[in-house]
């Protein structure tokens, strides 16, 4: 009996480790302390201050606009990519997919240099736009794995059956295929977006003066006690939002199934 409840136990430890961190900070997002050393009352005050900081609307409207962007670009190339590894065989496809997959395993770090080397050869300057081909890189990679999952399961013959029923290729992929595999491609991109918008290391090697994300911006805060509250309570509501994403992800892909 003691042995089947080891398992358990460690599980339970192991999430109270993960977890609790994050309640901890959750609820000093409400503490009137600034230093969160103690409870000195609720307070709503730090939520309040963080729609009068102009930079931090700044950084986050950055963040969403790369985001969508990259994630926009990403779930294109990253269906084309998973349809392309799906449906045509040959002696390169292993090599195809190791390309695809390998910025998934390569540290972020290693991945931030190389492209700050290649940015900075072919002379072109730092900004937004060398950000969201940044993301793109590493969010590609993400979609293409999940619609290529979505196609493993799917029957290519509702496809055959359309063009025997006088649908052109063009109208049998955007009114048959495209429809059945959307889920699939809509979880892929939900995921690129949070991956970009969270993105902090390959950001620090490509973005440029003024173009600041929500990530940096909140890394510099961190140097600098007297906003910690302020760091809490962005926290708090980011991490809310991912919780929503996460979810919404999680639903489409079990619709998939």
């Amino acid at each position: 009996m003691k042995h089947s409840r080891a398992p358990m136990l460690i599980t339970a430890a192991v999430l109270v480790f993960f977890y609790l961190p994050i309640a901890l900070l959750v609820l000093h997002s409400f503490n009137e302390s600034r230093y969160s050393t103690s409870w000195q009352g609720f307070t709503w005050k730090w939520y309040e201050g963080l729609f009068r900081r102009n930079d931090l609307w700044r950084a986050l409207q950055n963040s969403l606009g790369i985001a969508s962007v990259s994630s926009v670009i990403a779930m294109t190339l990253g269906t084309a990519a998973a349809f392309a590894l799906h449906r045509f065989r040959s002696r390169w496809q292993n090599a195809h997919r190791l390309l695809l997959t390998l910025p998934l395993v390569l540290p972020e770090v290693l991945i931030g240099m190389s492209l700050l080397s290649f940015f900075v050869a072919i002379k072109v300057p730092l900004s937004l736009i060398t950000v969201t081909i940044a993301h793109v890189t590493f969010c590609l990679g993400y979609v293409a794995l999940v619609v290529q999952a979505r196609l493993q399961d799917f029957d290519f013959s509702v496809i055959d059956a359309a063009r025997d029923l006088g649908a052109t290729r063009w109208q049998a992929t955007t009114r048959v295929l495209l429809p059945l595999i959307a889920p699939g491609i809509l979880a892929g991109g939900l995921l690129a977006f949070t991956l970009s918008i969270d993105d902090f290391v390959v950001t620090f090697f490509v973005t440029g003066a003024g173009a600041d994300t929500l990530p940096l911006r909140i890394n510099s805060m961190i140097r600098h006690s007297k906003e910690l509250p302020l760091i809490n309570a962005l926290s708090t509501l980011l991490l809310l939002a991912t919780f929503l994403i996460v979810a919404t992800t999680q639903r489409l892909l079990r619709r998939n199934v």
